[in-house]
């Protein structure tokens, strides 16, 4: 079991969050394999027309990357205090979309989360923030391979 674990917030733990934290599992344990992800929707309410478990941008990007999916793939969690304190890190995908809710929902973590930059659908092709979600991800794992967490 992983010692040390990643949490990635995006609204609606359907497509941002969900390829982080997939991307994150797949290539951490051979950079940094003392470390996990995983991944929480901070207005899960918001996510009333998505369609399934995943979002299918989700599922081409992982295709892509040669990332499995565990079938069946596990629908949208909302996070919870709860998932804030087991995490080591905590990232939101993008400051100026989450940073409110965060604020709102889990006040004291406000200014404890790192952010990232990533637009949703309304501002960037799927291909591309996909491919900026990877770039973060992969420069985490390789700060993260630097860190001692024996």
């Amino acid at each position: 079991m992983p010692a040390q674990r990643v949490l990635f917030l995006c609204t609606g733990n359907y497509y941002r969050s969900r390829f982080a934290e997939l991307l994150f599992n797949h290539l951490a344990p051979q950079s940094a394999p003392g470390w996990s992800a995983f991944s929480r929707a901070l207005a899960i309410e918001l996510g009333g027309r998505n369609e399934g478990a995943i979002s299918a941008h989700t599922r081409t990007a992982c295709r892509q990357r040669g990332i499995p999916l565990a079938e069946p793939v596990a629908f949208p969690q909302g996070a919870a205090e709860e998932d804030f304190a087991a995490a080591h890190r905590v990232i939101a995908l993008k400051e100026a979309e989450h940073r409110d809710y965060i604020r709102r929902r889990f006040l004291a973590w406000t200014d404890r989360v790192e952010y990232w930059h990533v637009h949703d659908l309304d501002a960037a092709a799927p291909e591309d923030a996909c491919a900026q979600i990877e770039r973060h991800v992969r420069f985490l794992i390789a700060e993260l391979a630097k860190v001692d967490v024996r």
